[in-house]
């Protein structure tokens, strides 16, 4: 049965290749558009459903993995910026603090839709006026919910949970999906 990453990430293109090798890539057409009175954790894992629905509505033979990662701060949701002015100000607002990234995540296949989540505590370090400018500046903020990523270098001080969860696909969690969903074939 063909496996289908309902994502453009080449991230998390990267990170699905260490569970499966066999996999196709089909990024969702839907909008992100959610209740922003939900919980987090229930927020990335609706955004995650509708991706995998979205892709599975073409392809019901198959097995759709759907993903969304978010970035919590005090309550709110940061998702990617919209431009370098909004990387630049969500910087700002996590360098030394520490926050959550929650990933959400939906399987699904002919007989059985699972959707969970993953949440990691990750704290920044004090990024500096002249650090946040070159790495916007990079460019390497610009798809990436809270504007950074865990992989690039001076970023991030510590985190508590899952590293692949930060980078927007939790490894260990999709295996163990998987390995239910398949089961059951």
């Amino acid at each position: 049965m063909q496996i289908i990453l309902a994502s453009k990430s080449p991230r998390r293109r990267e990170l699905l290749s260490q569970v499966v090798t066999d996999f196709v890539i089909e990024p969702a057409v839907c909008g992100e558009e959610v209740n922003l009175s939900f919980f987090p954790e229930d927020i990335a894992c609706a955004i995650a459903e509708k991706k995998c629905e979205d892709v599975y509505s073409r392809h019901s033979g198959s097995i759709v993995i759907g993903c969304d990662t978010i970035v919590v701060y005090l309550g709110e949701i940061l998702g990617k910026p919209k431009d370098r002015d909004d990387a630049v100000a969500m910087l700002k607002k996590l360098s030394g603090k520490t926050h959550y990234v929650i990933t959400g995540v939906c399987i699904k296949n002919k007989y059985k839709k699972l959707v969970r989540y993953e949440k990691t505590e990750v704290k920044l370090n004090i990024l500096s006026d002249e650090f946040i400018k070159a790495y916007v500046d990079g460019g390497s903020p610009m798809d990436k919910a809270g504007s950074y990523g865990i992989q690039d270098g001076g970023v991030v001080k510590q985190y508590y949970g899952s590293y692949t969860n930060v980078v927007g696909l939790p490894v260990n969690l999709v295996s163990d999906m998987l390995k239910e969903i398949i089961s059951d074939l």
